[in-house]
């Protein structure tokens, strides 16, 4: 199987090297006859690489520890389900499976342009398959996960295959853990699409709505998935590294939110430009820079430039990776230098009170949050190639610029869809805004005698009640004045209406579940956390609860060995529940890891952990937080991806106009043709 896994490995080089030559020969002499061929050449490059993963799963899944790779990352006692986990739980695996999520992307690109966009499909091809071309070659030639063990004997090295392996890392041992990894590349890979048509837009001087529109849904979909391993990565964070928190600023953390803010603009922008021809050039800076950062990410994450749990181990991979970012950054940039002349605004911004200055705002903020958060994130190595020693930059820089710019964001995602295009008069803001603004300040009246007196809390709840008022007004007038037209019942308008302009309805309900998780984060002003040492029978405060230490337990299973404590939780006088947190200390790769104990509720978290033993008097170490408003951020969360599944399902309007565009096109191409 390693001779399998890499002779398809080297097919796909191959493959994706005539690919490239292909696209460009056939976009330069216009033959469809030599770009379909270099199609074929991308799916074939899809297959031969779905060999290739094929034949690491069947090595992981049979125990086969001559493979170094399996013998590092797997071993016998892991449970099955986790074993998937493998293929991505290192550094050769995790690039194969980046290349072949990119292989499907290519060729979902392929199948489903096969009759449309056939001017920009040859450089497509060729600029897609380029990346495939530096992925697979990196899997091939600097981390090959076919390579086989061998020792040393009598100055020969011969075949070993140890008894068993190492094991995965424990920490992927967590159930989220087999869907987080695949979110996140899904969307890191993803982005690589929309880039591609952009660059072929630009070869092409093609650079009209079309590339646009076709692009919206391709960055939605890396964006969807993106958002949600964000989310996936927290909620792991949270449950299995027992810090209480589920975002730390975190190097990692920092990489994959940066290709996700920028696609945030991205997407917001391009709506400028389909009805008002304007922000040419800030969308194509921003297709490049949103690859650019997902690229940059892996880079991150495997260079070992940096440190962070999240990180692979260090490696020579970072030279290679290094080299290919400057590599999209000149190529781009020239072809966009060249362009300029095809990327002028058709118009000219005619208020600051309209929509197309709100977008326009929303893009200034979201860069400068990416600039901010990409500065803080490199500069411990800017420092160290400087000073030659590294200067950390911590969370209190981070939320210092983030939240502030962050509250920004929320107010324009209620004020933005409500202002007019080209100039707002002042009755329709009076029309749209007067009852969000009453909702907003009695609200923050409530708020505040209620206690809350935190600034930033505040503020998040305040705006939260602007653009949740905002947002559900804009469903309430719809369906009223539809209801009124058509005759149908409230919620059958409600329906009729979302349906009919899915991509804006579908933006309104992911606007609600940003609301929902900026109320999650505004928790983390009243978190309070408790640490002490127990045994039998020990109690223990921490804010409303009485903990009671009932009994401390000790056991052992095929793959890991554990310490729990068994705790009774008193609320009000009453049992409110029973916990039970461990401490598991794995075999084969003889690490620990916590395993948190959570009580959830819409109001707070009861988060407790089982730190270790103090060796003194060998008691459990037991610390207990107190995390308000937690659930939000995961219940924000699923209303954001469900909020684009709704806008990505083409609505009626989009599929008579798609129709239309259809047939234009294929009768210009029977007219060339002739």
């Amino acid at each position: 199987m390693n001779q399998f896994g890499s002779v398809g490995l080297i097919a796909a080089i191959a493959f994706a090297i005539y690919a490239v030559i292909a696209g460009v020969a056939g976009g330069k002499l216009s033959s469809l006859k030599i770009t379909r061929s270099a199609e074929r050449a991308a799916l074939a490059f899809f297959v031969m690489i779905t060999l290739s993963v094929i034949a690491l799963e069947i090595l992981i899944f049979t125990n086969n520890f001559h493979n170094a790779y399996v013998a590092t990352h797997s071993n016998r006692d892991l449970p099955f389900y986790y074993k998937f986990a493998v293929l991505w739980g290192g550094q050769e695996g995790s690039l194969l499976f980046w290349t072949w999520l990119l292989s499907i992307y290519i060729a979902l690109a392929v199948l489903l342009n096969r009759r449309k966009n056939r001017q920009l499909m040859p450089y497509m091809i060729a600029f897609i398959m380029g990346v495939g071309v530096f992925f697979s070659s990196i899997t091939f030639f600097v981390a090959n996960p076919f390579q086989g063990l061998a020792m040393a004997s009598g100055g020969n090295l011969t075949p070993f295959t140890p008894p068993d392996g190492n094991g995965l890392n424990p920490s992927l041992q967590y159930p989220s853990m087999l869907i987080h990894p695949i979110m996140l590349y899904l969307g890191y890979v993803g982005m690589a699409i929309p880039f591609a048509f952009g660059m072929a837009a630009l070869v092409t001087k093609q650079l009209g709505d079309n590339w646009i529109r076709m692009t919206r849904r391709w960055t939605m979909v890396p964006w969807m998935f993106l958002g949600a391993g964000i989310l996936l990565g927290g909620h792991w964070a949270y449950n299995v590294l027992g810090w209480g928190g589920y975002w730390a600023w975190d190097p990692v953390e920092n990489a994959s939110l940066l290709p996700w803010l920028a696609g945030t603009a991205f997407l917001h922008s391009v709506m400028v430009q389909e009805k008002r021809g304007m922000l040419k050039v800030w969308n194509v800076v921003l297709v490049i820079v949103t690859f650019w950062l997902s690229i940059f990410g892996t880079f991150l994450t495997r260079s070992g430039i940096i440190q962070s749990v999240h990180a692979f181990a260090q490696s020579d991979i970072g030279p290679y990776f290094a080299v290919f970012l400057a590599l999209i950054a000149i190529v781009s940039l020239t072809l966009l230098f060249l362009r300029l002349d095809f990327l002028k605004s058709e118009n000219t911004l005619d208020s600051v009170v309209s929509r197309e200055s709100g977008f326009l705002f929303n893009n200034w903020i979201l860069l400068a949050l990416v600039f901010a958060v990409l500065w803080g994130t490199i500069f411990p190595i800017i420092s160290k190639a400087v000073e030659g020693r590294t200067v950390t930059v911590g969370p209190p820089f981070f939320n210092k610029v983030a939240v502030p710019m962050g509250l920004l964001l929320l107010f324009l995602t209620g004020a933005g869809p409500l202002l007019a295009w080209r100039k707002t008069s002042f009755e329709s803001l009076k029309r749209n805004f007067t009852i969000p603004v009453i909702i907003a300040v009695a609200a923050g009246v409530i708020l505040f005698l209620a206690g809350l007196r935190n600034l930033y809390s505040w503020m998040s709840m305040f705006l939260g009640a602007f653009v949740a008022a905002c947002v559900l007004g804009e469903f309430y007038k719809g369906a009223r004045t539809r209801q009124r037209g058509t005759g149908e019942n409230f919620f059958h308008a409600l329906y009729s209406l979302s349906a009919r302009n899915t991509r804006r309805y579908g933006g309104y309900v992911v606007h609600i579940g940003i609301v929902l998780i900026f109320i999650g984060l505004a928790g983390l002003a009243f978190k309070t956390h408790t640490k002490t040492l127990m045994q039998d029978g020990d109690l223990m405060r921490a804010g409303d609860y009485l903990i009671r230490c009932d009994s401390l337990n000790a056991g052992d299973t095929p793959n890991y060995t554990y310490q729990s404590a068994v705790l009774t939780v008193i609320k009000d006088g009453k049992a409110y529940a029973t916990m039970e947190p461990q401490r598991r200390f794995y075999k084969a790769s003889q690490q620990p890891i916590s395993h948190v104990a959570l009580r959830r509720s819409l109001a707070e978290d009861l988060y407790v952990v089982l730190a270790g033993q103090d060796p003194g008097t060998g008691k459990a170490v037991i610390e207990v937080f107190v995390n308000p408003l937690v659930v939000w951020v995961w219940i924000g969360g699923i209303v954001m991806v469900l909020g684009t599944i709704i806008a990505l399902i083409p609505s009626r309007v989009e599929r008579e106009m798609a129709q239309i565009r259809q047939a234009q096109m294929e009768a210009l191409e029977e007219r060339n043709a002739l």
